[in-house]
């Protein structure tokens, strides 16, 4: 017992795990996760490829089963799982998770769906032609070779790879406390990188992003913006934006579909249309009416078909917003360099693969050398014996056995035992002079390559000369098109910047249909006139609201509950002048019942201005306008309201402005923006004029100087009359005549504040949209009827009136 404890060696347990731990990381960054910079493989592809190379699967060979291929590796260097062999050189045959595949796989090698490649049993691979240059002079003692696991073979510890395949196919892997993701890239655009550095080795990262623009990806996709592109390029890390290609169509009925043909790298395509139904199913994005992966063998084909009233536009940025079509790639450019893990940047991966090229080179070089030393060695014994046929022949003739021939010739001529056997080899045919002369030319051509070698290895230039011409060709061979677009960025733009500023008409319905055209739609006519057609309605509609904007403005959208609600007026649907447009419950959250009754476009939510707030029954009130710039989806209160009221229009003001308020008996009072009082979002509001029974506020307008107002009626009367003749009177009295209401002009409907050369939209309820020049109205005085501005059919009536100023 006390022999055996003596051989026993006390270990501090911690000392130990810290030991075995930093062996076993490193072995797993060394020996399996990371790539090594010169040839962008991990152990697991090296070894692969070699194996493959190494049985004579090259791309003019028939194809072998993978299993005969997993074998092979799991035999001789890899004694690892069959599974992450098969799963290793799967991965190098798809053509969606490599940019240049270097497996070239016969059989179901799984899909961008995320199906699995069928079994090793019935699939069959071989080496792509691209894989050739990987290996290319591999046997030439270009690159060291280590025992295998066993010991029986020697392996590669990198490949010749003659073209730079870790930035051209790129890496992702996970190691102990790190991790790989390197993007793949355009061989073209890199070649032309590595040309750039041989031509001028103090180029810098800036010069070499002139020709590498950026990641290029298998699927295809953008890239958003360069930001994170430079910061790869300079730091060895960025983060990527990378979306989807989609476009936008058009179907028949109007209707119009979103088709997506190019999805970002490494996202699952059936995951993805999976997660658009989840959200169209749980209402998360509205408008969508169909679904449908139309993929097959000639590419990605995702058609999502919109609802009639639906943006596309709003849909996509949607669709980018919560699903992977907007997908992040997280760069971290992290490779073995002499076998220690580095980030590296952009120049630093492109010199170390010129230093790798320059070894290869020279390496090759020195063997061709070697080979050619020796074989010039044979053809100088050659030329000897054939200098001194006679006697050499009559030597062997007289010698006894082969060793004694040998031993003669070495003797008599100075030759080495090499020279000596190869001229006992020697058949008679060689002696023609046909032979001998071929044998003189072979020994000149020898030297001259001997001369060659000897020059390349004592002249750096001429090694990069070779490294250039060899790779230019490669690129001549194997080039194609950048398929990853680089798009502008996004990040920074609210959606309107991405769309151009014009101006529209937006017009919203009695039964809440909402749309807007080009403003451009309409055109000027002479008072009197029938108008266009400017929005088809169902039977019982008609529209009420109707305003000039622009698309980027917010639109602020009040309801007769005294609710508003926020939208950019991009986001309303646009539709054709003879369409009805879209449902606006569709594009706002409103309650049963609820109805929009005041619009406001709003450019600024900084400007010092306010609200004011008109009610049916009489009150009003002032709000700041910055008040409403904060947005909730279920909208937010705009004015407290009492029982049996309703807010009827909603005006932007400055303090010095002066009100006219016009009811529909045709009083009106006109009053300053300075009697009432400065009120939050809830409050009820002042009386602004005394009501007589039965009469009700119709409109409401901000009167300035030496302008005229424009009453109109519901039956298409109107007239102008100068400001002027509308007295200053205190907030809450009962007002003065504005308008002769009669039967036949019906009720007061707008009062709108115009100058001589604005224009005026008059909308009536079956649809006919009318403009014309203010100019053309007949100016009157207060207390008259007015002239005949639109004529109407027979029960319809004016429903809205819409001013365009000058400018």
């Amino acid at each position: 017992m006390a022999e055996s404890a003596e051989k026993i060696v006390p270990v501090n347990i911690e000392e130990e795990m810290k030991k075995s731990y930093i062996d076993y990381s490193m072995s797993v960054i060394v020996g399996r996760a990371l790539p090594d910079v010169r040839d962008g493989l991990k152990p697991i592809h090296r070894r692969i490829l070699y194996a493959m190379n190494d049985i004579g699967l090259t791309p003019d060979k028939p194809y072998r089963k993978s299993a005969t291929i997993v074998g092979e590796v799991m035999g001789k260097y890899h004694p690892h799982g069959d599974a992450a062999i098969y799963d290793a050189m799967v991965r190098m045959a798809q053509d969606y998770s490599m940019r240049y595949m270097l497996v070239d796989g016969h059989g179901n090698f799984g899909s961008i769906d995320g199906d699995p490649p069928a079994a090793m049993r019935y699939t069959e691979a071989r080496l792509s032609k691209i894989a050739m240059e990987m290996l290319s002079d591999i046997n030439k003692d270009t690159v060291d070779f280590i025992p295998n696991f066993d010991e029986r073979l020697k392996e590669p510890t990198v490949l010749p790879s003659r073209f730079p395949n870790l930035l051209v196919n790129g890496s992702s892997g996970i190691a102990v406390g790190m991790a790989t993701n390197i993007p793949p890239h355009n061989l073209s655009e890199v070649i032309d990188g590595v040309v750039m550095m041989i031509d001028n080795p103090g180029v810098s990262i800036d010069d070499l992003m002139q020709v590498i623009k950026g990641p290029d990806f298998p699927t295809g996709a953008s890239i958003l913006g360069r930001d994170g592109i430079k910061e790869m390029y300079r730091t060895g890390r960025g983060s990527l934006t990378v979306r989807a290609k989609a476009t936008i169509e058009p179907m028949e009925g109007g209707r119009q579909r979103i088709v997506v043909t190019e999805i970002p790298y490494m996202v699952n395509k059936a995951r993805l249309v999976e997660k658009i139904a989840e959200l169209v199913r749980e209402k998360n994005i509205e408008g969508i009416s169909d679904l449908r992966d139309e993929s097959d063998r000639s590419g990605i084909r995702i058609v999502i078909e919109l609802k009639r009233d639906a943006n596309p536009h709003v849909i996509l940025n949607q669709l980018y917003k919560h699903t992977q079509m907007q997908d992040t790639f997280g760069a971290i450019m992290l490779a073995l360099v002499d076998n220690k893990p580095r980030v590296l940047n952009l120049r630093d991966l492109i010199y170390y693969y010129l230093e790798h090229q320059k070894d290869i080179i020279v390496r090759r070089t020195k063997y061709d050398l070697a080979r050619a030393e020796e074989r010039l060695h044979i053809l100088e014994g050659l030329r000897i014996a054939l200098s001194h046929l006679d006697e050499v022949i009559s030597l062997i003739k007289k010698s006894r056995d082969v060793p004694t021939a040998r031993e003669g010739l070495m003797n008599t001529f100075n030759l080495t035992e090499k020279q000596a056997q190869v001229i006992l080899d020697m058949r008679l045919q060689r002696l023609t002079a046909l032979e001998r002369q071929k044998i003189e030319e072979e020994y000149k051509e020898i030297l001259e390559k001997i001369e060659y070698y000897k020059k390349v290895l004592s002249d750096e230039k001429m090694v990069l000369g070779i490294i250039k011409d060899e790779i230019l060709a490669i690129k001549e061979k194997y080039r194609d098109e950048r398929r990853t677009k680089i798009a502008t960025a996004v990040d920074d733009f609210e959606a309107e910047d991405l769309i151009a500023e014009e101006d529209v008409v937006i017009t919203l319905t009695h039964l809440g249909y909402v749309k807007r055209l080009p403003l451009s739609t309409y055109k000027n006519q002479k008072r009197g006139g029938r108008g266009v057609t400017g929005v088809t309605t169902r039977e019982e509609d008609f529209v009420e609201r109707i305003f000039v904007a622009t698309t980027h403005h917010v639109v602020l959208f009040f309801t007769d509950r005294g609710s508003v609600y926020k939208l950019k007026a991009h986001e309303i649907p646009e539709a054709g002048r003879a369409a009805r447009g879209t449902a606006i419950v569709n594009l706002l959250p409103l309650k049963p019942g609820e109805k929009v009754n005041a619009v406001i476009p709003i450019k600024d939510f900084g400007e010092a201005r306010y609200l004011l707030f008109a009610t049916r029954n009489g009150l009003v009130k002032k709000t700041l306008l910055s008040e409403y710039e904060s947005s909730r989806k279920a909208g937010l209160i705009a004015i407290g309201l009492r029982e049996e009221d309703e807010l009827i229009a909603v005006r932007l003001i400055d303090r010095e402005d002066q009100v006219l308020l016009g009811t529909m008996e045709g009083m009106g009072i006109r009053f300053s923006v300075d009697d009432v009082s400065t009120m939050g979002r809830t409050a009820h509001g002042v009386k602004g004029i005394s009501l007589r029974q039965d009469d009700k506020v119709a409109s409401v307008d901000i009167l300035k100087p030496g302008c005229d107002v424009l009453v109109v009626t519901e039956k298409g009367f109107g007239k102008r009359t100068g400001e002027e003749e509308f007295r200053l009177q205190s907030r809450g009295g009962k007002g003065i005549i504005i308008q002769k209401v009669t039967e036949k002009t019906g009720h007061l409907e707008a009062i709108r504040v115009v100058s001589e050369k604005d224009d005026v939209m008059l909308c009536t309820a079956s649809g006919i949209v009318i403009r014309m020049e203010v100019s053309g109205i007949s100016k009157m005085s207060r207390n008259t009827r007015g002239v005949t501005l639109i004529k109407l059919e027979k029960d319809d009536q004016l429903a809205s009136v819409a001013v365009i100023s000058e400018e």
